[in-house]
Parts: structure tokens; sequence; C-alpha cells
């Protein structure tokens, strides 16, 4: 099934959406001369490092912190598998704290931390809590969340507080159920290892939170069927750390007439969303995405990252097959939803072949009303940028190694974006440099 740009749905479900547009293809689906390499717009050609790390354009500088086996304390060290990440003021001489996931289950370098911070003493995975000057230098570092498993993306409440995810729905071997969000302090002080299980037990990728509301939007990577998109509401209204304890309603994102979003392909296109009740969140006996059948709701595959901004979730598709079972192929969509108009809008989309390709984590610049895309996809690895007019740009490139980028996220004065290489080590970069020249 196809969504045009008139609002035709073939297949006889045209009276069920209520389609807007805005946007165009051109300024999706640039091809002028010098687009590829980011002449066109963006901040221009990336230029090669010579120490073969990163390469960013002209003007733009990185630190590299926390790089996996760091040493942190005696017999603590920095864990693998590098993922979501996000920033929170240090509250003295301009310092950011950063909370960042490592997307372990029952290997890799283990998370370790105090054992009050410690959920399932089997499962790897974990958060660590970074402290940076104004510089970009590292002062401190600790493990501040263990036991956890797979912790993907996950997302930054507007307390204050880190959600971190697990991407999974459980492992043999492992004391403790898994496939839960759990909340982080930055501060250290209240951070408890106990699941927010309102929030169901599903392969979590990441969460918006609206600020107005507390209601958070939730993604799932998985398939076999494919993966749902989830709204949150808390019974309890009020702000502040363990707010979602309490409980809520989870739904699941129904658009009329379309059973997967991968349909849609034409930017600008706007669909009415309605949300389904979840039965069992917990996932006792049947795993969320399969106590639907496809009619009921609306499913796609390789949903990723989230995040909150201009009165919108923003979330993203990282591809989709149709040999895999999907409707129609793309190499990534990035959608909104709106909760003051109650629709989803198709963003932006990578064509199969081009440049970029399977878009993962995202956050939205404060610079020229873009976001930036960490890339997990086939060959090169990069950050990717857009513009206002959804342009995409090649930011920075991964010159080390075809490891996926990962924790895209500005400090919270925007000086500085910080970003993650997931392995070969697994790295932090501190990078700044001119924001204000973005070009288009």
């Amino acid at each position: 099934m196809s969504v045009t740009r008139r609002g035709v749905v073939k297949g006889g479900a045209a009276g069920a959406l209520s389609i807007a547009l805005a946007g165009s293809l051109d300024s999706i689906f640039q091809t002028s001369a010098g687009a590829d390499t980011g002449e066109a717009f963006g901040y221009g050609p990336l230029i090669p490092d010579p120490k073969g790390v990163l390469d960013l354009p002209k003007g733009f500088s990185y630190k590299v912190l926390s790089v996996e086996g760091d040493p942190i304390s005696d017999g603590v060290v920095v864990p693998g598998k590098h993922d979501g990440m996000a920033t929170y003021p240090g509250g003295r001489l301009g310092r950011t704290r950063l909370v960042r996931n490592h997307e372990q289950g029952g290997s890799g370098t283990k998370a370790v931390a105090r054992p009050e911070w410690t959920y399932d003493p089997a499962a790897y995975g974990g958060t660590t809590t970074l402290e940076v000057d104004r510089d970009g230098d590292l002062v401190s570092q600790y493990v501040s969340l263990a036991g956890t498993a797979v912790n993907c993306a996950g997302g930054r409440t507007p307390w204050g507080t880190w959600l971190t995810c697990e991407e999974t729905e459980g492992f043999t071997g492992q004391t403790k159920s898994h496939g839960w969000v759990f909340e982080v302090d930055p501060t250290g002080r209240r951070t408890r290892p106990e699941p927010l299980t309102g929030l169901g037990r599903f392969a979590h990728e990441a969460v918006a939170v609206d600020p107005h509301t507390n209601i958070c939007y939730l993604t799932e990577d998985a398939s076999k069927p494919f993966g749902l998109f989830y709204r949150f509401t808390p019974r309890h209204h009020r702000s502040g750390y363990h707010a979602y304890m309490a409980g809520g309603t989870l739904e699941a994102l129904r658009v009329p007439g379309v059973k997967d979003l991968s349909a849609v392909q034409e930017p600008g296109t706007r669909l009415r969303a309605t949300w389904v009740k979840v039965a069992d969140p917990s996932a006792k006996q049947t795993s969320i995405r399969k106590q639907y059948e496809d009619e009921q709701i609306t499913r796609s595959q390789k949903l990723e990252g989230a995040w909150w901004s201009r009165g919108k979730a923003y979330f993203v598709a990282s591809y989709s097959d149709t040999g895999a079972g999907a409707a129609a192929d793309h190499a990534g969509q990035v959608w909104t939803y709106c909760p003051r108009t109650r629709t989803v809008e198709l963003e932006l989309v990578f064509k199969p072949g081009g440049r970029f390709d399977s878009p993962d984590n995202i956050t939205v610049s404060p610079y020229g009303g873009g976001v930036i895309l960490a890339e997990d996809g086939d060959g090169e690895q990069y950050l990717i940028g857009t513009n206002r007019r959804n342009q995409p740009f090649a930011f920075a490139r991964n010159a080390a190694n075809d490891s996926e980028f990962c924790g895209v996220t500005f400090s919270p004065d925007g000086r500085t974006l910080f970003a993650n290489r997931q392995s070969g080590p697994g790295a932090t970069f501190a990078v700044t440099g001119p924001w204000h020249r973005l070009r288009g």
C-alpha cells in the first residue's frame, strides 16, 4: 500500500486517513552538485583526520573520552559497547554530566557497580556517568547502574534523569527478568535498580518525554512480528524521580488504514494517530507485539531512536526490507508524533542505495532547525545532519573502523556535541566548532 501526496491510499483505505502535506521531495532527496560530499549545504566537506579517528568539517575538532577498558577504580574499568546517552548540567564551573548506556547482554567488558546500584549480578549491561569540564575534558566517571541487559538507547526526563532501556525480552542464565526501563539519577543520589514496570517489558529502544504532560513515547526494535510505537500515560502527572513507579496506561500506535509505516514513502505525509491499550504490559505470557493481529495495530521494522523537541516526539525507523516482510523498502525514516494535532508525520526518508542508510539514535540540533542522526548501516559510518529544509549532509565519519555511531546529544549549553563509537573499542567523543556556520 502506498500513500500519495493527494491522500489517496491504494487498496481502499483512503477514507480512514486524514492527510496533510508539508515539504517537498526535492528538499529531501537533494541531487545538486556537491550535495553528496556536503559541499552544497551543512558544514562543508569532511577533512580526513591524520590520526585516523574522526573526520570532521573544517573548523571542528574532537576529544576522545572514556574508552572501553580505561581504569575507573580498583578492579573496575569502563564497560563495553557504548550506546545511548544524554547530558545534564554539572552544577558547578560550567561542567556537564553524561549518562551513557552499555549495550551488553551476557558478554563483553562487564559493567560493575556498587551492590545498591546492581539489579542482576549475572547481566553485563548498565550505565556509566561521566563529568566533563567546559573544555570537554573528562573530570570523573563511575558505573552508575549495573546488572541490566542490552542497554541500547533511552531518554532524558524533564526532571533531569535518564531512562535507560533494555533491548531484550530476557536471557537464560540470568537471575531476574529483563526487557525493562530503569531510571538513573545523574547525581547518583537517588538511583535504585528497580524496573519501571508500567513502561512495559519488550525490546525497548528509546524514550521521548513530553515535558508538559510527562507522557512518554517509546520505540521497539523487534521482528516476527515487527515492533510497535508506544505511549505511556502516568497515573500521576507529578514530575520527579520515581514519578513512573506509580504506573499508568501503556498504549500502542494505530494509524487507521496503515498496517506498516514503511508503506508511507513521501515526506510531509501526515496521518491521523489513534492508540490501543496494551492488555498485558508485563508480557507475562505473550510478547506485547504478539498480543495484536496486524489489523489492530500499526507496525514498523527497526524502530530505533527517539527525541522530544518543538512539541513533538521524533522517532526513527532504521530501515525496512520487503524481503523480511515489510510493506516497502527504505534505508531510513524519521517520523514525528504531535500530541496537539494527534498526527504522525514523515519528516525524512532515505532511499535504498544512497550514501546514507540505517539511522539509529537521533537528537535535534539547536542550530538551524535540523536533526543529527547516528548511522548504523553498511560500510562507512556517519553522523548525518539535516538543515531546516531536511537536506541531509555528512557531519562526521568514523575513520577508525566500521563500528556504528550512537548516543548523539548536545551539551546543555549547546557548545559541544557528544557521540559514541560503539566498539573497536567503544569511545565517547566531544566535538566543538563553528555550529552557527550551517549552510542552507
